[in-house]
């Protein structure tokens, strides 16, 4: 009797089965497809544009110190040091925006024909990168970093701090674009555009910083003010756009 049990409550779950499986199959699993199964399909790329002032100069400010010994490098080169973040926190940079970026000691030597190096001193560098929110300042204030004992620039980097507006009316420019040619595509091949089928984000330029350009400061460059130009920065998105003709 038990065996007679087990197999009909067997066969109720068999039965079952088949149901379930028919409800579980009515469920929508996938969205429309990308290729619709009438009318003509059309991809277009296009690239969105819009141009800013940039509002943010990233600039990197090195003390090197040459010294006898590693010791009185070091020494030399953290007093230095000292003048160049007070000269900045004078100048109103504030500390968020200043990031210490390379500290190196490193010997010298003497090379020879047929002997051995020989170490004649210590160079001691000390890096910071510095961003300036006020372009316009940066110039003033890399004068200042030079008199207080800074002997190596690099920069400036020049980009937009908050690009993701700049970036939006980049985006709205590329589906504008896009509609364009699709409606041009259409037109020449005796068609309209019903619908845009699937949008794709496949690229974005925020207007970052360039390959920055290098200065060697020296102390008897410092007649005139340092001048910043900050230009223009182009700002772009590239959009994959489907689109239906009829």
């Amino acid at each position: 009797m038990k065996i007679a049990s087990l197999l009909t409550a067997l066969a109720g779950v068999a039965v079952a089965l088949p149901g379930t499986m028919a409800s579980a199959q009515t469920v929508p699993t996938t969205v429309e497809p990308m290729v619709p199964a009438a009318g003509t399909v059309l991809d277009v790329t296009a690239e969105g544009r819009t141009t800013r002032v940039p509002d943010l100069a990233t600039i990197r400010a090195g003390v090197v110190s040459q010294s006898p010994t590693a010791a009185a490098a070091l020494t030399d080169n953290a007093q230095r040091m000292a003048k160049v973040l007070d000269a900045l926190k004078r100048a109103g940079v504030a500390p968020r925006d200043v990031a210490t970026s390379n500290v190196q000691l490193s010997p010298q030597y003497r090379y020879a024909d047929n002997q051995p190096p020989v170490i004649t001193g210590y160079q001691a560098t000390n890096t910071v990168s510095i961003r300036f929110r006020d372009v316009a300042k940066s110039g003033s204030i890399l004068d200042a970093l030079v008199a207080q004992g800074a002997n190596q620039i690099d920069g400036p980097n020049l980009s937009i701090d908050k690009p993701d507006a700049a970036l939006d009316e980049a985006r709205t420019d590329a589906i504008a674009q896009a509609k364009r040619r699709a409606d041009l595509y259409a037109r020449a091949a005796g068609l309209r555009v019903s619908r845009i089928v699937s949008i794709a984000e496949s690229g974005q330029d925020a207007g970052g910083p360039v390959q920055p350009m290098f200065m060697m400061a020296r102390g008897a460059m410092a007649k005139d003010s340092t001048q910043i130009a900050p230009g223009e920065k182009d700002v772009t998105v590239t959009l994959s756009v489907r689109f239906l003709l009829n």
